[in-house]
């Protein structure tokens, strides 16, 4: 709950968001260096023999690491916007601004009555729990494009949908912002933007779409929910191995196959889901496209071969969108997605090399926060079915109240 001071001035909280901000810019810096593994690596070695090669106006077709849609060039691109700084420290830069356009936005959004500051609070509070790794990856400036997508939402759908389709062509989980979307507008413009860009990439560049065929050989990376199997069955005598592979570290050896075809199961199961809520709701209100959103994205995480800590940037800048509406039910899998950040700063970049090893304190770690998220993704995905789909015993009752009771949404 918001107190009577958080509501009168937002003082407190952009206090807070200076100073957590502050300290990470000083460790992405290496101004104070931060425990662990270089979290920074990804940009000062990755990102820039990528910058390298895009500037020349073609994609890195011989580099298997390279996984993303054609879009992501933009931000690979974007250090050249400011030339009097190094490539690193421009990356940085443009991630904390894009890291304040996603305040600016929740703010601007709680100033309506239905809304709340809960949301900015909740951004502020913890985005600093992931560490540097928020300003050290390119996954704040596509959050900021998904914010701004569900902050459109039913008062601009065109908008809404071309930011989701701009989003998707960044690294494609913004395309699930469009599971609660219902007016017709949003999927028009989403499939509109999506063929224009994919088009003029295809034309303009060469291999815009060879990330494709990119990740046919990976195996289960250390951290997702299948790995468990592997962490616990090496203290049983597993005899595969942890590799650095297809740009992350990896299990390799007997059943790893196995292992990654269930996630790929349940990643369809949980898309079937979502098929049957869509199928069967008819409550919407203005906050169901958010909580949708951020029900759908949990599903497609948590049943990921790779849940690296970057995604949850994703999961903090829905779940701040979800609770900026007053009337949303997914508090509770918000603050788990809060913990479940905290918990991953544990384990990369400060305990990474227990997660590597296998010990226990490694594997701890790892049920603590694949629990946290797994139970997240169950309480959103009850709580939004609860708040939109009607009781079975509510046939007998007039349509016309069951009508009034329902945000009118037009095509």
């Amino acid at each position: 709950m918001e107190t009577k001071a958080a509501r009168r001035s937002p003082a407190v909280l952009l206090t807070t968001w200076c100073t957590t901000r502050a300290v990470l810019l000083l460790c992405v810096f290496k101004v104070y260096v931060f425990p662990g593994p270089d979290v920074t690596s990804d940009v000062s070695v990755t990102y820039r023999g990528w910058y390298e090669v895009l500037r020349h106006g073609t994609f890195p077709l011989d580099d298997v690491t390279w996984q993303y849609p054609p879009a992501a060039a933009l931000p690979v691109l974007s250090p050249a916007a400011l030339p009097f700084l190094s490539y690193e420290h421009a990356f940085f830069v443009l991630a904390f601004l894009a890291d304040l356009a996603v305040l600016a936005l929740l703010l601007y959004a709680a100033r309506r009555p239905d809304r709340s500051r809960r949301g900015a609070w909740t951004w502020v509070a913890a985005v600093p729990l992931l560490g540097p790794t928020v300003y050290a990856r390119y996954d704040v400036m596509v959050t900021a494009v998904a914010v701004a997508a569900l902050l459109a939402g039913a008062r601009h759908p065109r908008a809404m949908g071309a930011l989701a389709a701009f989003g998707a062509l960044l690294k494609v989980w913004p395309a699930l912002l469009l599971a609660g979307a219902v007016r017709r507008r949003s999927w028009a413009a989403a499939a509109v933007t999506a063929a224009a860009l994919a088009a003029l990439f295809a034309v303009a560049m060469p291999g815009a779409f060879a990330f494709l065929t990119f990740q046919r050989d990976r195996g289960t990376e250390v951290e997702s929910l299948g790995s468990l199997v592997f962490h616990v069955a090496r203290h049983f005598g597993w005899d595969g191995q942890v590799l650095l592979n297809y740009g992350s570290i990896e299990f390799l050896g007997p059943y790893v196959d196995q292992v990654s075809t269930a996630a790929l199961a349940l990643t369809g199961a949980g898309f079937g889901w979502l098929l049957l809520w869509r199928l069967r709701a008819s409550r919407f209100a203005p906050q169901t496209l958010p909580d949708a959103a951020f029900t759908a994205v949990l599903l497609f995480t948590v049943t990921s071969r790779v849940i690296s800590p970057q995604y949850l940037v994703w999961l903090i800048g829905l779940a701040a969108v979800c609770v900026t509406h007053r009337a949303s039910r997914m508090g509770a899998p918000a603050l788990m997605v809060a913990l479940a950040s905290f918990l991953t700063v544990l384990e990369f970049p400060l305990g990474f090399t227990h997660v590597v090893l296998s010990d226990w304190y490694g594997i701890t770690l790892l049920v603590l926060r694949n629990g946290l998220l797994v139970a997240a993704t169950v309480t959103a995905g009850r709580s939004l079915w609860r708040a939109t789909v009607p009781p079975p015993m509510s046939a007998p009752f007039p349509p016309q109240a069951t009508r009034a009771q329902e945000t009118p949404v037009s095509p």
